[in-house]
Formats: structure tokens, C-alpha cells, sequence
């Protein structure tokens, strides 16, 4: 890429006569040159980047794939040629997750991932069009200011794509969805989905359901597997140790020369939950060496479970479950404990992310597990958005008159709803079915322009506080997000365009339970990619099979009988256990722990209560007019005192102001060889809230 929009919009500023210099991001691996340049920037393993050629007297014919993709050398030769020709779905079925690169000529083609979690964004450039695995470069190349609408719409609707579209937090960088992949030709630009997706509400034969378990078992089998053939990488030498200190272990002095690196091996989260416990079970028992390199375990997998000595109220199955699953032998368990140092909001310095997200306030705290893991770690992220049954999907089952399946999930919600009241088992069922009829008989476009004039009128509540509210809540085509009841009335109306406009465009799947479940899976799958960023931990690799593309098409081939069922992930896991040789499970394997500590947060609260309310003195999002000050400073007190206000969109709102400071005081950019000296992102702040008419 040569030129750009910083020496055409600037020819009287000095080093404008070179508008023929070619830019470079910082820290980059070039992987091919022009004309159509590839780059690799940050710190990949040798393993991470394969580069293959059709033919070697035709270089420009050739594939990239970036990442952990269990891809022999033959199979991606086979598949350069299968996309050649357009089948681009030839590149997303192999193990792993990574993301491919093919150029033919002068077409590139660029493929992300089915549920997002390695998205792909690109933004017009020099008559052409720049693209790239994270936004924030994006963003420096065109120093593009913040897009605050679409933040409005990430505090207003998370869950709704028809809010957030294909925008990202920068003005003109814009993400690829989910599933579809990015084609550049002469200047022009293509967005086409690879993916087969019914957009009529019928009927489809259901598949059978020891079929589709054993698909599942197959992928997740083949996933873990991809990451135990890899080679093994050892962490970075640490810094020498000086020796004693008076007054400091080795821990301590370990502490504070930085965060200490990673064991070298494969090792896993065991939480006691079903998710974690599938992949460590897994990653022990597949055949192979996934203990350290330099042994002291032998070839043993490295299994972390956190203990929270400050809230350990309900924490005791799940810490006996991880305890009698640890006793495998080819598992080595390490209990990491922390107290007050590690509740949430604990501490609020660290990275900035291409994004904002969520998992901002408790990064302290998962960053200190994590240190204590390996150099390839697998967590069971996403699990339940890939295998459990979105409320909605209740919708599709009466739009396909399987009515006799919605009994057991309707009866459980009835036993778990809070209250003594005799008429519970028969209210309850009556209230979920009429909420499920009821969206089933919504089109789309009403159920968008219903959701529209419910934000214009304010009508974001205070969030679910049990199960059966949750479901409730669920089963619309959107709805406000836990953050949404802070939010000015402005930037509720910004939103409530958005979905105004989102109705006159149909979705992907027409079928209620399917698009909210693939809006779910997209989210999460955002906020996982934040959390990879803000707890990363040199030399080390977060692995989340349940996001690769085989886990994901595999689980998309449940049937929804068998999904919606109470325990159906607990059973597919089970049974994917069971397939693989593991059939002795401790008693209660498979209770759900996805339920926020809430105790947790609320102490984390109260003790970082001063900082917080000093960081909502004077905040950005006030001056960007999504909030007003008093209110959320007034809520964060409510909810240190133990009022009930939604947590989890006061995580939200910290999240982004935190997000937006690191933003603003980050003075670096990602390019070099252009011809201003430092050319970033969001060059001129947060841009004022303007004058509203009266």
C-alpha cells in the first residue's frame, strides 16, 4: 500500500512531496510484497503463520493461514485450489482457530470465522481498501474519530447486531460478519457469506440426535487435538533473581519484577464446571505429551482452579468437583488463592483493547489464574452460547409444531422460580408459552420496530433477577441491555433509529430462536476476543475450542428438541466423555456456575468505590452525552450499599470509560513511513455532546 489519505489531504505539510512512501505497521513480518502486501504484526509463533503456493512459477497464487489450524500441508493445497474457484467454506473446516488469507491474481480474499471470534475488519483507503484482524490500526491509518453512536448502541442493545450493524468504536472501519468473508478485486469490494442459512421460517427435517452428539464429540475430539500436535514453545527467560530480599519470598520477588511466565506445556482450566472439565479430561487423555517441556510434572496436564478466600460461600461443590476430577493421574492441579487482591474492580490499570468490553474490571483477577497456567491453556469459553438452546428457540419449536417439546424446559423454569405460592407450576408454564406464542406469531420487522419505540419511550427496565425473567426477557426479537436504564434519552434515540432502520432489512435466519442465537454467540465471542487482550500474559496462548468452526457447525446440527432440554449441554459432554474412554464423573458434574459471583462484585465495589466515583467526577462518556454523572455515581453507591441494581451493566459502563481513558492517553500509533510523524486514532478526544433543540 503506497500513498494514503494523510498525503492527499495534506499536500502544503512538509514531507507531502513523498506521498509514494509505503506505509508499514509497526512491528511487522512481511509474508508477501506488493502489490497487494501481507503483513503479520505482533509476537506469532514460527508454527502460527503457514504460507502455501499453487504453483512455484506463479507466486501470486497463494494461501496465508494465521493462527492454530490442524491443517496438513496437503490439505491446504487442496484447499487453495477449492477456493480458487469460490468455495471459500473448504478453508473453514479444518481444527483450529486462524484466520486465511488467499490472493489469486489481484483478488484477496479474506475469511473470518463462523461465531467472530477472529473478526475481520477492513476501511477504504488509497482508492482502495485496507483490511486487518483488529480495528484500532485501521483506525491510526485513516485517524478516524469515535464512532459514538455505535457505543450508545453497545451500552443500549449488546445483544441486537441490528443495533451495533457492521460498525466497530472508529468512524469508517467497519467488521465483516461473522461467518462471511472479505473479497478485494481492482479497487472493488465484496462481502459473501460461506455459510448455508435458511432465511424462510420452515420446517427443516430434524437430524438425528445421536448422529449430531457424535459430531460434536468428533469436533471438540479434533479440536483439542490441533493444540496437543503443536509444537511446544517455552516461555521467555525471566529476568535474573537478585536473591533475598528481607521481608520477600520468591513469589514476591517474582511479583515484582512482573507478572511471572507461564509453565511451558498445554494446561487447562478446571473450574468444576461441565466446559473446562470436558477439556482437561480430554487434553489428558488423547494421546500425546501435554505436560511441560521442562518436567517437573512428567506428562502431565497443568489443571488451574481458582479458590476465592474472600467470598467462599457456594463455592464448595464446585471446588470439590474440580479437587475429585483433578484426581486423574495424568493431571497436575495447582489451586490458585486470592482474596481481597483479586475481587473485581480490584485493579482498574491495564491494556488498552481494540475494543471495549466487559471483562475490563475483572482482567486483574482472571490474569492472576492465568499466570499460574501454562504456555497453551484452554478455558471453556463459550460453551454454553455454542451447545445450550437460546430461550428463543422455544419460538421456533411452536412455529414448528413440536409443541410436546417445550414440556420439560417450561416445567424446570417453574421449579426454579422463586416463591411459595401454590399456583407457581401453573402460572409460570402458562406466562413462558404465551411470551414464546407471542413471538412466534412477531415478524421480524414488527418485533424491531417494537423494540425501537420501547427505547424512545424509556422503556429499558432494571434487568432479569431470576431464571424465569431472564427466559421472559429473552424471547423478543431485542431488547435493552443491562446498561441501557443509565443512558440519556439522546442516546436512546440514537438507538432507536437504528433498529428503526434494521427493520426494513431482513436477517439472516427470519427464524426468532436461530437469529438470537446466532446474535448471543456473536457477542460472546466479542467479548472473549477483549478478554484475550486484556488478560494476556506474555508467551502464553488462551485456547476456546468451543469457538472453533468445526465445534460450532458440529453444535449448529443438534436438534432443537434435543437442545432445549434442561441439562442437554451436561449430557452432550457427558456423552463426549463418555465416547472418549472417561466414564467416572464426581457426583454434580454438570450444575450450571455460568451465574456471576455477585457477592464478589458488590465487595469489589465497596473497596474500589473511592476510585470509581473519582472516575465519574468528570467522565468521557458525560462529555459524549451517553450518561449523565450524578446518575451512575449514584448507582455505583446504590450498589456498594447492596440495593438491587444490574450489575453487570455497571461493569459495562466502567468498562468503556475505562476503555475510552486508555484510548485518550495512548500517544503511540501503529504505522510507520507515512507522512505525518505520529498518525492514531481519535486524534482530536471524545467529541462534545451537542446542544439539544428545545
Amino acid at each position: 500500500m503506497r500513498g494514503g489519505l494523510a498525503d492527499a489531504d495534506r499536500p502544503d505539510e512538509p514531507g507531502a512531496a513523498e506521498a509514494d512512501r509505503t506505509v508499514v505497521p509497526v512491528g511487522a513480518q512481511l509474508l508477501w510484497g506488493d502489490p497487494d502486501p501481507l503483513w503479520a504484526v505482533g509476537d506469532w509463533r514460527p508454527d502460527e503463520i503457514r504460507t502455501v503456493t499453487a504453483d512455484p512459477a506463479d507466486p501470486f497464487i497463494r494461501l496465508a493461514v494465521l493462527g492454530c489450524c490442524g491443517a496438513t500441508d496437503a490439505e491446504l493445497h487442496r484447499g487453495l485450489s477449492a477456493a480458487r474457484g469460490g468455495a471459500l467454506r473448504h478453508l473453514t473446516e479444518w481444527p483450529g482457530s486462524y484466520t486465511a488469507v488467499i490472493q489469486a491474481g489481484r483478488r484477496i480474499t479474506v475469511v473470518g470465522d463462523l461465531a467472530g471470534a477472529r473478526p475481520v475488519f477492513y476501511t477504504p483507503w488509497a482508492s482502495g481498501t485496507a483490511y486487518a484482524t483488529a480495528a484500532l490500526p485501521l483506525a491510526d491509518l485513516i485517524e478516524a474519530q469515535l464512532d459514538i453512536g455505535h457505543l450508545a448502541a453497545l451500552l443500549a442493545c449488546p445483544d441486537s447486531p441490528e443495533a451495533l450493524g457492521d460498525g466497530t468504536p472508529y468512524v469508517g472501519v467497519r467488521r465483516i460478519p461473522p461467518g462471511h468473508a472479505l473479497i478485494l478485486r481492482e479497487g472493488s469490494r465484496e462481502i459473501t457469506g460461506y455459510e448455508q442459512v435458511a432465511s424462510l421460517a420452515v420446517a427443516a427435517p430434524e437430524s438425528d440426535a445421536e448422529r449430531a452428539v457424535e459430531g460434536v464429540r468428533e469436533a471438540l475430539v479434533d479440536a483439542v487435538r490441533a493444540r496437543l500436535t503443536a509444537p511446544r514453545h517455552a516461555p521467555d527467560t525471566l529476568p535474573h533473581d537478585p536473591g533475598p530480599v528481607p521481608g520477600m519470598g520468591p513469589a514476591d520477588r517474582r511479583a515484582a519484577r512482573g507478572a511471572p511466565a507461564p509453565v511451558p506445556g498445554v494446561g487447562a482450566d478446571l473450574s468444576g464446571g461441565s466446559a473446562s472439565a470436558t477439556l482437561a479430561l480430554l487434553a489428558a487423555g488423547l494421546p500425546g505429551a501435554p505436560g511441560t517441556v521442562l518436567s517437573r510434572t512428567g506428562e502431565r496436564l497443568l489443571a488451574v482452579t481458582f479458590n476465592d478466600l474472600a467470598t467462599p460461600q457456594g463455592r464448595g461443590p464446585e471446588l470439590e468437583r474440580a479437587h475429585a476430577i483433578a484426581a486423574n493421574p495424568r493431571l497436575h492441579h495447582v489451586v490458585v488463592a486470592a482474596a481481597e487482591e483479586a475481587l473485581p474492580y480490584a485493579d482498574l490499570d491495564g491494556p488498552l483493547t481494540d475494543e471495549p468490553g466487559p471483562s475490563l474490571v475483572f482482567a486483574a483477577r482472571e490474569r492472576r489464574r492465568l499466570a499460574a497456567g501454562s504456555a497453551d491453556h484452554f478455558t471453556g469459553h463459550g460453551a454454553r452460547q455454542v451447545l445450550d438452546a437460546h430461550p428463543a428457540r422455544l419460538a421456533d419449536l411452536l412455529m414448528d409444531r413440536r409443541r410436546r417439546h417445550l414440556l420439560r424446559p417450561v416445567a424446570a423454569l417453574a421449579r426454579s422460580s422463586p416463591g411459595d405460592s401454590l399456583l407457581v407450576p401453573f402460572t409460570v408454564p402458562l406466562t413462558v408459552y404465551s411470551a414464546a406464542r407471542r413471538l412466534a406469531r412477531t415478524p421480524y420487522r414488527a418485533g424491531m420496530e417494537a423494540a425501537a419505540a420501547r427505547l424512545r419511550d424509556g422503556g429499558a427496565g432494571t434487568g432479569p433477577v431470576s431464571p424465569v425473567d431472564a427466559s421472559l426477557a429473552a424471547l423478543t426479537w431485542s431488547r435493552p441491555g443491562p446498561a441501557a436504564a443509565w443512558l440519556t434519552g439522546e442516546a436512546l434515540a440514537e438507538v432507536s433509529i437504528r433498529l428503526s432502520a434494521a427493520a426494513g432489512r431482513p436477517p439472516l435466519s427470519l427464524r426468532p430462536g436461530e437469529a438470537r442465537a446466532r446474535a448471543a454467540l456473536a457477542r460472546h465471542a466479542a467479548d472473549h476476543r477483549v478478554f484475550e487482550q486484556a488478560v494476556e500474559v506474555r508467551s502464553q496462548r488462551l485456547h476456546a475450542p468451543f469457538l472453533d468452526n468445526q465445534v460450532v457447525r458440529a453444535a449448529r446440527a443438534l436438534p432443537e428438541s434435543l437442545r432445549v432440554q434442561p441439562g442437554a449441554r451436561a449430557a452432550i459432554l457427558r456423552s463426549v466423555l463418555s465416547s472418549a474412554g472417561v466414564r467416572e464423573l464426581p457426583p454434580g458434574w454438570g450444575a450450571t456456575t455460568h451465574a456471576p459471583n455477585e457477592s464478589a462484585t458488590r465487595l469489589g465495589l465497596r473497596a474500589a468505590l473511592p476510585a470509581l466515583l473519582s472516575l465519574f467526577a468528570s467522565p468521557l462518556l458525560a462529555d459524549a452525552g451517553l450518561i449523565e454523572a450524578r446518575v451512575v455515581r449514584q448507582a455505583l453507591l446504590d450498589a456498594a450499599d447492596g440495593r438491587p441494581v444490574p450489575l453487570d451493566g455497571l461493569a459495562e459502563l466502567v468498562s468503556m470509560e475505562l476503555w475510552l481513558g486508555r484510548l485518550l492517553a495512548r500517544r503511540g500509533t501503529c504505522w510507520t513511513g507515512t507522512s505525518t510523524p505520529r498518525r492514531r486514532a481519535v486524534p482530536k478526544g471524545v467529541p462534545l455532546r451537542r446542544p439539544a433543540l428545545s
